[in-house]
């Protein structure tokens, strides 16, 4: 598969909460899984479907146990053979510190590699 990414993928552990934001307030939240990050956007896995194109509201807790609070595009869908999707979304509208604190962390952990 063809890198898209402008920025180096980091690995982040931790969990989403995502709500739909344009179904009239309705605040169904699904819990995900992180399996890359970077300063413009976030890989994950999760067991509902979400729609390509649609924008979502997080709360992403960062390794310094911070929570960020962005919005999601979602760019791309897979379905796995686990039943599970893999999604690749960009973020819509964070702030320049938030995005230095993801890259930040991106250039630590390849000091330590």
């Amino acid at each position: 598969m063809q890198e898209r990414r402008k920025n180096q993928r980091i690995g982040l552990e931790g969990k989403l909460l995502v709500k739909r934001m344009d179904q009239g307030g309705r605040a169904d939240k699904v819990g995900i899984e992180i399996n890359d990050c970077s300063k413009t956007g976030v890989g994950f896995t999760c067991m509902e479907r979400l729609d390509m194109g649609a924008v979502y509201e997080a709360y992403l807790t960062i390794w310094t146990k911070e929570v960020l609070h962005v919005f999601l595009e979602i760019v791309r869908v897979e379905n796995n053979r686990n039943g599970r999707f893999e999604y690749g979304a960009i973020f819509i509208g964070m702030s320049e510190m938030d995005a230095s604190r993801i890259e930040t962390y991106g250039t630590i952990q390849n000091m330590n590699v």
